[in-house]
C-alpha cells in the first residue's frame, strides 16, 4: 500500500495516556458514541487516533481485531478524506473500509460504528466518483439504510445524523428534490438531521461544517448569510484531538476563499 502522508500539525496537543484519554473519552467520543474500549491494545489504538498518527492507529486496531476494528476503519477513513493526496488511492482506502465494516456490521448486527463507517466510507467513495454514478450503482440506499441502521441502534450517534443529513442534502442537490424523493431523499429529513447532530454534540466543527452545506445544498443562496456563520463558528471551534483539528482547519481555508 502506499506510504501515508503524515498528519500536518503539532501532534503533541492531542497526545492523550491511557488515563488522560478515558477522562476526556465522553467528549472525544461525542459524535460517533463508541464505548471505552476493554481491551487495553484497542484503546492505546484510540490514543494514536487521536493523536494523529492514523496508519499506526489503523495498524493497531487491525492487529487487536473486535473492537479495534472500529478504530481501524475509522482512522483509515479520516485519513483518506482529508490527508490522502491521490485521489485512485483515497478511492481505493474508502471501498477496503466499507469491505471491513460491511464485514463486521454482518457479524455484529448491534454494532452501530460497523453500520456507521460503512455509510460513512461508501458516502464519500460515492462523492469521488460523483453521487449521479453512485445513485446508478444503488449506493445510496445503501448508505441511508447503513446510517438508519447506525441511528436505531444508537439514537445519539451524531456523527450518522450528520451523514445521513449530508445524504439528502447531495443527492436533493444532484438529482433535484422530484428524483431525490425516489432516492428517499427530503429537504426536512435532511435539515432536521443536522440540527440533532448539533444538540448532541455542540462543540463538533464538523457538524456545522456539513450543516452549512447542506443549508446551501437545500435551500440555495438565501441560506448563504446562515452557512457563512456556521463556518464562523466551526473555525473557532477548539479542536480535542487530531480529526477535530483537521474539521477546523478546514473550516479556516473555506473562509479565507
Amino acid at each position: 500500500m502506499a506510504k501515508w502522508s503524515a498528519f500536518p500539525y503539532d501532534t503533541a496537543d492531542y497526545a492523550h495516556g491511557a488515563a488522560a484519554l478515558k477522562k476526556h473519552w465522553a467528549r472525544l467520543h461525542a459524535g460517533d458514541a463508541e464505548p471505552l474500549p476493554k481491551d487495553a491494545a484497542v484503546l492505546e489504538a484510540w490514543s494514536l487516533f487521536h493523536a494523529g498518527e492514523f496508519k499506526k492507529a489503523a495498524d493497531a486496531g487491525l492487529k487487536a481485531g473486535g473492537a479495534g476494528l472500529v478504530v481501524a476503519n475509522k482512522a483509515q477513513a479520516i485519513y483518506a478524506n482529508y490527508l490522502e493526496k491521490s485521489e485512485k488511492t483515497k478511492l481505493d482506502l474508502f471501498l477496503e473500509v466499507a469491505n471491513r465494516a460491511e464485514a463486521q456490521a454482518a457479524a455484529e448486527p448491534k454494532n452501530p460504528n460497523a453500520h456507521y463507517l460503512m455509510a460513512y466510507a461508501l458516502g464519500r467513495y460515492s462523492q469521488g466518483i460523483s453521487i449521479a454514478k453512485a445513485l446508478a450503482q444503488g449506493l445510496g440506499g445503501k448508505v441511508k439504510g447503513a446510517l438508519e441502521t447506525a441511528i436505531k441502534l444508537e439514537p445519539k450517534h451524531a456523527d450518522a445524523h450528520i451523514a445521513l443529513g449530508a445524504f439528502h442534502a447531495e443527492v436533493i442537490d444532484k438529482v433535484g428534490k422530484l428524483l431525490g424523493k425516489t432516492q428517499g431523499a427530503d429537504t426536512a429529513t435532511g435539515l432536521r438531521m443536522f440540527q440533532t447532530a448539533l444538540k448532541l454534540n455542540p462543540t463538533s466543527a464538523i457538524a456545522r461544517i456539513e450543516y452549512a452545506n447542506g443549508l446551501v445544498m437545500l435551500e440555495g443562496e438565501k441560506k448563504m448569510a446562515e452557512a457563512e456563520k456556521l463556518y464562523a463558528e466551526a473555525a473557532a471551534c477548539t479542536p480535542m484531538d487530531a480529526m477535530e483539528r483537521l474539521d477546523v482547519e478546514m473550516a479556516k481555508a473555506e473562509l479565507e476563499e
